[in-house]
């Protein structure tokens, strides 16, 4: 029997029972839509993440100084001194991987405007800050050189502070606020980033010069952080190493000793999250799949019971001539039929589905291709493993006990 008559003889017996066929396919179909529609999501949140991350500067290095130990009590770093000016200066100068630098001061209070007020936190940088941290002007200008080196009480205001204080679509732009006791005024509005991957948002703040924070507010002469940039995505880690050299060396560590500072970079934010991310997709992927191997026992099911309905056209069949391998063949074809239109069905349903997902639930999605073939080729494989046994049972059956068969 060539493929063409086995294809033609099978959708003439599925045909016979319609509703009961697509009852059957139905499992496969609702399978391969959930793998398809669970993979999107996962790896539509595996590229927003990376995205929000490369967001805050694909080449960003932050230089942290290490936790205080009292006692054998970890006391935190937000009061160590072992980052100073000079390191940044050292880094800026002396590390060739290294294209920006600004050092960093912060302190948390209120900010004020006549009767306004907000909770905001005040960030001391200098000018480089902004192209480090892929941050932009909405208007106004930047601090300048001359400013940072005078203490100026000037300062940058994000989007949520502006709003909390005098509304939207206000230009404060040479208006002076206070930040606890502390008169500034706004020379520049930052463009809106929204909400980081840690869900802070990144739209309140202030940025004024790191001298202005140091001299009128904290009174201090280090700093809480170092912010760099590497030349290229590429050479982070060269970056990375250069730093921790020089700095070991500033900081006069041995070489058995433990350095006095942390340094984070993207690269390292990403590869962790998208980790994390990984693991929820198989897993998803995978409680998904439980639905296709589901549909692959119903198909088994049913082809257990076309075998007993069909006993005596198989005897029939048989009598007149037919192998034992053509009524296999015959019922293998049905059960891979009905897999691979399932398949076929459930592809573009799981494609639909990912596209309401995105568009109702404003959820990141990102079809994959390699998940679609896969999901294809895995309900293919179930037709042919669920449909063998039932199929071997028909081309086994005695061609006399067969047509005797009530």
């Amino acid at each position: 029997m060539n493929s063409f008559s086995l294809i033609k003889i099978s959708l003439k017996a599925l045909r016979r029972n319609k509703l009961r066929t697509f009852l059957t396919m139905l499992g496969i179909i609702i399978g391969v839509a959930s793998v398809i529609t669970m993979l999107a999501i996962g790896q539509g949140s595996k590229k927003s993440i990376q995205d929000k991350v490369s967001g805050m500067g694909a080449n960003l290095i932050i230089v942290m100084p290490g936790s205080q130990f009292r006692g054998g009590v970890q006391m935190g770093n937000a009061n160590s001194k072992d980052l100073t000016l000079e390191d940044a200066s050292a880094i800026e100068k002396q590390c060739p991987s290294v294209s920006m630098v600004s050092p960093e001061v912060r302190t948390s209070g209120q900010a004020i405007y006549a009767n306004e007020n907000t909770p905001t936190t005040i960030y001391g940088v200098n000018e480089k800050y902004l192209d480090i941290k892929k941050l932009s002007l909405k208007s106004g200008r930047v601090f300048t050189e001359k400013e940072i080196k005078a203490s100026a009480k000037v300062c940058l205001i994000g989007k949520t502070v502006l709003e909390n204080l005098f509304g939207k679509n206000y230009d404060p732009i040479g208006v002076t606020i206070r930040f606890n006791s502390i008169p500034i005024k706004i020379i520049g509005v930052l463009q809106s980033k929204g909400q980081n991957t840690f869900g802070q948002d990144e739209d309140d703040l202030l940025l004024a010069p790191y001298t202005t924070i140091q001299k009128r507010m904290l009174a201090v002469t280090h700093v809480q952080g170092i912010f760099a940039s590497a030349v290229s995505e590429t050479k982070s880690k060269l970056a990375e190493t250069e730093i921790e050299t020089l700095l070991r060396e500033r900081h006069n560590l041995k070489p058995t000793a433990e350095n006095d500072f942390e340094i984070r970079t993207q690269e390292e934010l990403v590869s962790t999250f998208s980790s994390i991310s990984n693991v929820l997709t198989i897993l998803l992927g995978a409680i998904a799949g439980i639905s296709l191997l589901v549909g692959g026992i119903g198909i088994m099911n049913i082809m257990y019971v076309s075998v007993t309905e069909r006993t005596r056209e198989i005897g029939l069949r048989m009598s007149v001539g037919g192998r034992g391998l053509d009524i296999l063949m015959q019922f293998l074809s049905e059960s891979i039929l009905i897999s691979v239109i399932g398949g076929l069905l459930g592809i573009g349903l799981g494609i639909g589905a990912s596209r309401i997902v995105a568009v109702v639930m404003k959820w990141p999605v990102v079809v994959m291709p390699k998940a679609v073939i896969l999901s294809f080729l895995v309900c293919s494989a179930i037709g042919i493993f669920f449909g063998w046994y039932p199929a071997r049972k028909a081309a086994n059956l005695d061609p006399i006990d067969a047509l005797r068969y009530e």
